[in-house]
């Protein structure tokens, strides 16, 4: 899934390569990829993208006014195409694509734009066209940016006190922080040196103080690295900046222990027990049910 240094590099991407375009159209060949029908998704064309932002995991492209809210939930992906005026009318139904953006020529004539794709059954990806960002339900409902100048260790402190959610759950709710998913919450939590299943009202002061130390440096790291990376490199390269997550067997990079793996909701996390709990492995309670 993308998260919040994937949008921002793709936030980078579509600024250095949309802004100043017309949109000629938008295609949806997935429709129930789109949630809004006031204004209509045919609105957008003819506006010209004046700019390309970034709430959490969602993507803007401000077109003149109106929004073009995109996010790529789990399995979803943005692919830019240096030409689409050749690009053949594609049936509903048939293959991931399910949007396609086309833009005006550039001074070349090649008349570029992005494909917005999707693979699996659960078909999560969604577009909005609005004209406030905040009328997208998952936008208003987000909580503070991480990496905003706003985002203090008061402020933290503040989202964990008397909360009795495990602290995995908690980086991953996009309405107590935005644009933290299952992978970076891994990422933080070994940096952090962090059981992912404490408690987070139990935190005291100077765990605190490292964990915003740990998601802050965490993100802004992965920022760092994936920018200027071209879209369609972006996953590989998140893959490989990764300590723990997904790193099931292998060796930890901080301390040579075996990174382990326990099942989390309805995915997993990975973690390394000399670093985040003692050295004890913490159980996986989906298979301590089905043994029972």
């Amino acid at each position: 899934m993308p998260e919040l240094p994937e949008v921002a590099s793709l936030t980078d991407f579509l600024r250095e390569r949309a802004v100043g375009h017309a949109v000629l159209g938008v295609d949806v060949v997935a429709f129930q990829a789109l949630k809004t029908f006031d204004p209509p998704v045919s609105a957008l064309s003819g506006l010209t993208v004046t700019g390309v932002s970034r709430h959490g995991k969602f993507l803007d492209l401000d077109c003149d006014g109106l929004h073009l809210i995109i996010h790529l939930a789990r399995a979803g992906w943005l692919r830019w195409k240096e030409d689409l005026s050749g690009a053949k009318p594609v049936r509903p139904g048939k293959g991931p694509l399910a949007v396609r953006v086309r833009l005006s020529p550039n001074e070349l004539g090649l008349a570029p734009g992005f494909e917005l794709t999707e693979a699996g059954t659960q078909k999560r990806l969604a577009v909005y066209v609005t004209k406030d960002p905040r009328e997208v339900p998952g936008v208003a409902a987000l909580g503070p940016d991480p990496l905003a100048e706003s985002f203090t260790v008061e402020v933290l402190k503040g989202i964990l006190g008397g909360n009795r959610t495990q602290i995995k759950g908690l980086l991953r709710d996009q309405k107590v922080i935005a644009g933290i998913g299952n992978a970076y919450s891994d990422e933080v939590l070994h940096a952090a040196r962090m059981s992912p299943f404490k408690i987070a009202a139990t935190l005291t002061d100077e765990q605190v103080a490292g964990l915003h130390e740990a998601i802050v440096t965490t993100l802004r790291e992965a920022v760092e690295r994936a920018h200027g990376v071209a879209a369609k490199d972006l996953k590989a390269e998140k893959k490989s900046g990764l300590r723990v997550h997904n790193r099931t067997g292998q060796p930890c990079d901080v301390c040579g222990d075996t990174i382990r793996e326990v099942s989390f909701a309805d995915s997993s996390l990975q973690y390394c027990p000399t670093c985040q709990t003692g050295g004890k492995p913490l159980a996986d309670r989906r298979m301590s049910k089905l043994l029972k």
